[in-house]
């Protein structure tokens, strides 16, 4: 998996059958110290993430098993909204206080 900031969504009318009524989201994702990197995905949002939520994406063959019996051509998922993020001895992240420092 790996952690993604919430940029924005993306609105496609025209779309594979299997995919109507999918929510899909604009992430760039995020380094170990929770610094933005050069990489953006579209993925699908299963948990309903808003702007600037930090969440986790699931990516490959393990995106499109979140589907269910269903077959969609999935290659990242949104699968979590995040609360926080601690590496050693220090907060990364706190949904919390970055909803507050807006």
């Amino acid at each position: 998996m790996q952690i993604a900031r919430v940029l924005g969504t993306v609105v496609s009318t025209q779309k594979e059958p299997s995919l109507r009524g999918s929510k899909f989201l604009l992430l760039q994702l995020l380094d170990e110290q929770g610094e933005p990197t050069a990489e953006y995905e579209v993925a699908i949002d299963y948990v309903g993430a808003g702007f600037d939520e930090w969440v986790l994406v699931s990516r490959g063959s393990a995106a499109r098993q979140m589907s269910g019996s269903e077959t969609r051509p999935t290659d990242a998922a949104v699968v979590g909204i995040i609360d926080t993020v601690t590496a050693g001895n220090r907060q990364i992240y706190n949904q919390r206080e970055h909803g507050r420092q807006g």
